[in-house]
């Protein structure tokens, strides 16, 4: 699918996996609208990238359609990237007996499940309504999960279930929307090198002794790594209701 001159728009596009995708899509001609709750660095890295920035929660239907409006404006819409998230470690029930607070596990369910799937919903449906392309196609959707989504550990239940939950929705969402001719695939990244690590000489360590634990490279995955598999999978046509591990061949461990 040819992706010049179409509007895209990339969520959790301030930092890390979605700048980095933001910033290729620009690169091949697309006009792009971060979104993303992060106001003051959305605006920065928007005015670094050549991008437009709207602040918005990926859970809340009319802050989406205010981003869909604004997509909208600059092209056709045809390409979702959903790389918004958010975790929290915590074991089910803690060594002290104390069992995991259940409004931490429904947020993260509500930012990495719910929010996904809106976005998903309200962009396929503008999708439809925008002109086929060769073969009938009209658009492009590429989720976010994890490794973590086979190999959960220790204390990332939340978040593993809300990945599991996005590699579990991809094929029935590709099923619902090949009606309307739009794709949907899902990438699962391992250890990726972005801002969570932190900076600073110990951020450093850290991070290589993460790398080390890799199959090959033995280092973590760069964010323009993963923007290379979402451009592929996004312009591929026949790639279709995939979930892709994108880490390096790493098993992740108990803990």
């Amino acid at each position: 699918m040819e992706i010049r001159s179409v509007s895209a728009i990339v969520t959790g596009g301030a930092s890390g996996l979605g700048k980095a995708t933001a910033k290729a899509l620009i690169d091949m001609g697309a006009y792009v609208v971060i979104v993303d709750r992060e106001g003051d660095l959305g605006e920065a890295v928007a005015e670094e990238i050549g991008a437009t920035f709207v602040m918005a929660d990926v859970a809340d239907a009319d802050q989406i359609d205010a981003a869909l409006s604004t997509a909208g404006s600059m092209g056709p819409l045809r390409v979702l990237v959903n790389c918004a998230g958010t975790s929290r470690a915590a074991r089910t029930v803690d060594r002290k007996g104390v069992p995991f607070e259940l409004k931490s596990f429904e947020f993260i369910q509500k930012v990495n499940v719910v929010g996904h799937f809106n976005c998903i919903r309200l962009v396929a449906a503008a999708m439809s309504r925008t002109e086929a392309l060769e073969d009938g196609e009209r658009g492009s959707i590429l989720n976010t999960a994890s490794v973590a989504a086979f190999d959960g550990q220790v204390g990332q239940v939340a978040y593993s279930a809300s990945k599991a939950a996005l590699v579990g929705m991809t094929l029935p969402i590709a099923r619902d929307l090949a009606v309307h001719g739009i794709r949907i695939n899902t990438i699962a990244p391992g250890l990726f090198d972005t801002p969570i690590y932190g900076v600073g000489p110990d951020a450093e360590a850290f991070k290589a002794k993460l790398g080390a634990s890799v199959v090959f490279p033995r280092r973590l995955g760069r964010s323009e790594e993963f923007a290379t598999m979402a451009i592929a999978v996004l312009t591929n046509s026949y790639m279709n209701g995939e979930t892709l591990r994108l880490d390096g061949a790493i098993r992740m461990p108990p803990q």
